[in-house]
């Protein structure tokens, strides 16, 4: 049985993880389009986090080899969100949230590359698993989706490679300072590209100074401060009590939050066929399964 501390830590991880399923439905209910949205978003977090004491001590404390590491990965996290919110707009917040349970699957591929270690067959195997989610999931949208599906997809891509990269940074400094230099480093990126998105990504360009009207200004302080600041603070209490599997596994439910809620709030599922649900079943199972047999595999090597 598990005790009240990790109980607890267990509803703090799971609210977290539902307030990161809320960012699909803000993010098709703002009526910015992707490119000033995302630039807001990364703007009022590092405001919020600019007004904290500790945020400078940590900063004033970083090399500046870690600072450019940083930003780096900053600038990996603002694509992301650039290609997640745009696939938001582009087909809706189930199709984004599903193509977000893809990640696992390229960190399988990445993860090797960049951390310098042997490729396994077993991540394979999980990537094969996959594929026939993709497709049907693929076809159980509208042609008119099938883009927003490749910008999820990049999106994916983009969170394995910044999310395998962090792991190798993220021990070297104070996680709010860490946040507040790769969301500055985030916005610094998305100004500079700005001008040229309509080459590199048309299906994504938009002006970038845009001020959000009242609706768009209030859905976005709850974005920045409930959906970002908040889970944030909330799994760094929770994360000393659970271990990084029950923490893989509690993640992975964001899609099935974010579908959710999108069919209560959005009524997607009158856009979308059963052929996408049947997909993603298929997707959040193996996505599920995946650190089950990794688990099982470091139980066998260690002895037990």
């Amino acid at each position: 049985m598990p005790n009240a501390a990790t109980r607890t830590a267990l509803l703090q991880i799971h609210f977290c993880v539902l307030l990161w399923g809320v960012t699909a439905i803000l993010g098709k209910l703002i009526t910015l389009p992707a490119l000033p949205l995302v630039w807001w978003r990364m703007l009022l977090v590092v405001a919020m986090l600019a007004l904290l004491p500790r945020m400078w001590r940590g900063l004033a404390a970083l090399s500046p080899r870690l600072v450019l590491g940083y930003c780096g990965v900053g600038a990996l996290v603002a694509l992301h969100w650039l290609t997640f919110y745009g696939a938001v707009k582009l087909a809706n917040a189930s199709v984004a949230a599903t193509c977000i349970a893809l990640a696992p699957v390229f960190t399988a591929v990445v993860e090797p590359w960049i951390a310098k270690r042997p490729f396994r067959p077993r991540e394979l195997a999980f990537g094969l698993a996959v594929l026939p989610g993709v497709v049907l999931m693929v076809g159980g949208v509208p042609d008119g989706m099938r883009l927003g599906v490749l910008i999820g997809a990049l999106s994916a891509l983009l969170v394995a490679l910044f999310g395998s990269l962090n792991k190798r940074l993220v021990s070297h400094a104070d996680p709010l300072t860490v946040t507040a230099l790769e969301l500055g480093a985030g916005t610094l990126t998305l100004t500079l590209l700005a001008p040229a998105l309509p080459l590199l990504l048309p299906a994504l360009a938009s002006p970038l100074w845009v001020v959000p009207n009242l609706h768009d200004g209030v859905l976005l302080l709850a974005l920045a401060g409930l959906c970002t600041l908040l889970p944030f603070a909330l799994a760094l209490v929770a994360l000393r009590h659970l271990s990084a599997y029950t923490v893989q596994l509690v993640t992975n439910l964001e899609p099935v939050y974010a579908i959710v809620l999108a069919m209560l709030f959005l009524g997607e599922q009158r856009e979308l066929t059963p052929l996408f649900y049947l997909g993603v079943a298929i997707i959040l199972g193996a996505v599920f399964l995946h650190p089950l047999l990794n688990r099982g595999r470091k139980a066998e090597s260690a002895g037990l």
